[in-house]
């Protein structure tokens, strides 16, 4: 991982644990001071575990994406279409 892709991820948890802990604050706020100290540190860690899920799917979804196409995927996927083509054209009762 370069250092601007890690510089990027700790800015995304912080910007999510800064969202989280104004949200729970607010709410712990409607019960009482120690709620909403307590709320503020729930909503800041909840913050951080999304932005890490959220980086950690992306990352995954794209090792999962073709980073492009190959004649062989491409091959496959004519085959594919070609298999479809020629069962269609079997169930047709219409020759």
């Amino acid at each position: 991982m370069s250092l601007k892709a890690t510089i990027k991820l700790a800015l995304l948890r912080a910007r999510y644990a800064a969202i989280g802990a104004a949200i729970g604050a607010a709410l712990g706020g409607l019960f009482g001071r120690s709620p909403a100290s307590t709320g503020g540190a729930t909503g800041a860690l909840l913050g951080a575990v999304v932005a890490e899920k959220r980086h950690s799917a992306g990352g995954w979804l794209d090792q999962v994406r073709p980073a492009d196409e190959t004649d062989d995927a491409a091959d496959e996927t004519a085959s594919v279409v070609d298999r479809v083509k020629q069962k269609k054209q079997g169930l047709s009762t219409a020759d």
